[in-house]
């Protein structure tokens, strides 16, 4: 088995409404369309994620809410509906999917050698978050890539931040182990809002894209600060001020993925790549990416080993 390794990252925020305004066939309630620049931003970053062409994606999810440990999708075929709690006017989602079990386990098993709390979810009538199935269904809309699901342990929320940061720290760590040894090539996605400021009406029509804007200036001001940091690869300059961004922002970072895939990928200085920004209901949403295989710190998808894994995914051409 040849050493798996992280192809990239995204940045991939989870606001239910971009599913909602794309009116896929899995979502009950329909839409006349809305947030636009958020979905076209996913649109680019979808032909990237199709030239990458990885054997699993890991997704944590904010929403996925598990205060005792770190937990990992545990059974090989899932399927339900998924609800948002609080808008399931927009998001009442019929999903199916694959787990790449040996993987989770592996994540697993190497989060708990280096400390952290961690644990299998066996349940087979598991319900999957909104933000988890979001985030995979803007991404990746065909559902035709296995998954992990990482659950937010929320430790930034109950100890100091930056204790939980360095809990989220170990688990990417741990996440990178456990790619390299399965022989995975992977695709990370971070499951995150940056500035969390939001209204707390809906419009009438939710799509009215008249009443979409910042909900705070000064939020705003902090979105671009950290996307101009990223665009320019400075990556330890990002995570010196994450602890004011998020205390500022209300930045959704906190809840850990965003910290969890540079950990992973070993905090490149790379500048990333913006797809796009929008806001939803007032929050600030990016979609971004680190391409470790177009700055050379990953193998592409052309090799002998790479094109066997590609021809049992999908299939021969």
């Amino acid at each position: 088995m040849s050493k798996g390794e992280i192809l990239a990252g995204f940045l991939a925020p989870h606001p239910p409404h971009l599913v909602y305004g794309e009116n896929p066939p899995q979502n009950e309630p329909r839409s006349e369309g809305g947030w636009e620049p958020l979905r076209w931003a996913y649109e680019r970053a979808r032909k990237s994620l199709e030239e990458l062409k990885p054997d699993v994606l890991l997704v944590h999810s904010p929403h996925w809410i598990t205060q005792v440990g770190h937990h990992f999708l545990g059974v090989r075929h899932l399927a339900g509906k998924s609800v948002d709690p609080i808008f399931p006017n927009l998001f009442r989602y019929t999903f199916e999917l694959e787990v790449d079990v040996d993987l989770a386990e592996a994540c697993c098993e190497r989060a708990a050698q280096r400390g952290l709390t961690a644990k299998m979810m066996r349940n087979p009538k598991f319900r999957v978050d909104y933000g988890t199935i979001t985030t995979l269904h803007m991404i990746r809309p065909q559902w035709d890539i296995p998954i992990v699901g990482l659950s937010a342990n929320n430790s930034p929320y109950y100890l100091t931040t930056e204790e939980g940061l360095d809990e989220m720290d170990t688990l990417g760590k741990a996440t990178r182990e456990a790619i390299e040894k399965t022989g995975r090539r992977a695709v990370l996605l971070a499951s995150n809002t940056l500035c969390h400021w939001h209204f707390q009406e809906e419009p009438t029509v939710p799509e009215d894209m008249s009443q979409e804007h910042p909900q705070s200036y000064d939020g705003y001001k902090w979105d671009m600060r950290i996307i101009e940091l990223l665009r320019q690869g400075k990556t330890s300059e990002v995570f010196r001020l994450l602890p004011q961004f998020i205390d500022e922002a209300f930045a959704e970072v906190k809840s850990g993925a965003f910290t969890w895939m540079f950990a992973a990928m070993g905090y490149p200085e790379l500048p990333g790549e913006l797809h796009g920004y929008g806001t939803v209901i007032g929050t600030g949403n990016a979609v971004m990416e680190w391409n470790l295989v177009k700055a050379g710190l990953a193998a592409s998808a052309s090799g002998p080993a790479a094109n066997g894994r590609e021809s049992a995914l999908y299939g021969s051409t």
